[in-house]
């Protein structure tokens, strides 16, 4: 017997126990610091290790890899494919961290064509596949006749081919487009409030720095009467991560929490293709969950309005399991793809109207770069060296291929999560109680 090479044993944060973990064998347990060492020199005198896959069959695991990876697969197979949709990189507001604005100006607009050609493209290539349309930006929901004319048309052929739509925007114009959304199928809607007031309206302006937050406010009330669902995201860097508690109170005090068609999520403000952010500003992934930790433990409340995932924590908490093991975590051109009103066809959200990054177009005439896609397609831990030998690649997965090939020029290259101390927070905020 040895050591399986999945095991992943974290010290538990503001504790002496550990939290051991085989997302191979789907368990998970908190053992003390001598029953570490057992486990380390193959000591199992009760035969618990054994039991649990920590100890294993060399040979055995291999077979059982192989089998969780063809599950794998197979089930992504299956999976719902999100196709997003960009109308416009054009936006109403000028945030202060914009990544956008690295990118050039297209000289062309979005017309009916295009939209058919969009749908009728994604009839062939994504026949019989469970699929909906995410529409993304700039701000899809620009104020002004001939952009509703165009969202209104969208959502009458989306309506057509029987797809639930989602969006994502800013807010600003979204109550004035609540009755438009109400004739098709919405998914949810995705908006951004980057703290309470003061704090929002510092980061998240128009243009001339006039403030946000309000109208944002009124659409989010107008859209959960609605019956539409909101995703309410917050974007965090060192300069309002701290308005965490705050935004939380107002949310909960608003009555939002406390509705079914309500969600939340924190997006970190990092660096990908471009930022205005300077890089003092930025948090890395341990660091700002290390900081929601301690956040959380002085406001309890905040869980009211967001609880971090802390990897998988969060799942073994609320379901007493462990997860599939997470042989890729990087949708791109498979259960993902996007598309913009110029007829380009890329990757996923990471890449979309980025020069370089185009894998082919459905508009005028269909083309595909087949070579490329299949880079994006191959990708998982079975195809990236660093991986092969990494003790936490089935809780990481790989990360995301767009920023590893930034980073590293590949895609077939990591973009390594620190699994290992979200783990630690999590197993003491969950797991340790």
């Amino acid at each position: 017997m040895a050591v399986s090479k999945h095991n992943i044993i974290v010290p538990i944060k503001d504790s002496e126990e550990f939290l051991i973990v085989n997302p191979l064998q789907k368990t998970a347990d908190i053992i003390s610091e001598n029953e570490k060492n057992m486990l380390k020199n193959n000591l199992d005198p009760t035969g618990e290790f054994t039991a649990q896959g920590y100890l294993t069959d060399e040979a055995k695991e291999k077979r059982a890899f192989k089998m969780a990876y063809l599950d794998f697969t197979e089930k992504r197979e299956a999976d719902e494919t999100q196709l997003f949709f960009v109308p416009n990189y054009s936006c109403n507001f000028a945030c202060s961290y914009c990544y956008q604005e690295g990118y050039e100006p297209v000289k062309q607009t979005l017309n009916k064509d295009i939209i058919d050609a969009f749908f009728d493209y994604i009839k062939v290539e994504f026949a019989g596949k469970r699929k909906y349309v995410t529409v993304f930006g700039g701000e899809p929901l620009l104020p002004g006749e001939n952009q509703r004319k165009l969202i209104a048309y969208f959502l009458q052929k989306a309506n057509e081919f029987r797809l639930d739509v989602a969006f994502v925007t800013n807010g600003y114009t979204l109550a004035e487009y609540v009755e438009l959304l109400k004739t098709a199928s919405i998914r949810e809607v995705q908006v951004t409030l980057d703290g309470t007031q003061e704090i929002h309206d510092s980061r998240r302006y128009m243009k001339g720095k006039l403030p946000t937050f309000d109208k944002i406010v009124t659409g989010v009330d107008a859209c959960l009467e609605a019956g539409i669902n909101i995703n309410l995201r917050m974007v965090v860097d060192k300069e309002n991560i701290d308005n965490l508690a705050d935004l939380s109170r107002f949310a909960i005090d608003r009555g939002w929490t406390k509705s079914s068609l309500f969600k939340t999520q924190i997006g970190r403000n990092y660096e990908l293709h471009f930022c205005n952010s300077t890089p003092d500003r930025l948090f890395d992934r341990a660091t700002l969950y290390g900081h929601i930790y301690e956040l959380m433990k002085k406001h309890p409340y905040i869980a009211e309005f967001y609880k971090p995932a802390y990897s998988i924590a969060k799942y073994i908490s609320e379901n007493g399991a462990l997860p599939t093991p997470l042989f890729d975590s990087c949708p791109a051109c498979k259960t993902e793809w996007a598309f913009d009103y110029t007829g380009t066809i890329y990757s996923c959200t990471a890449t979309v109207g980025k020069k370089g990054e185009e894998l082919g177009t459905f508009y005028p005439k269909v083309t595909k770069n087949e070579n490329i896609i299949e880079e994006w397609q191959s990708r998982d831990i079975t195809t990236i060296e660093k991986c092969k030998t990494c003790d936490v690649a089935l809780a990481c997965g790989g990360g995301c291929a767009s920023v590893a090939k930034n980073k590293n020029g590949h895609v077939n290259t990591p973009d390594c999560r620190p699994i290992k101390e979200l783990l630690s927070l999590g197993a003491a905020y969950y797991l340790n109680r």
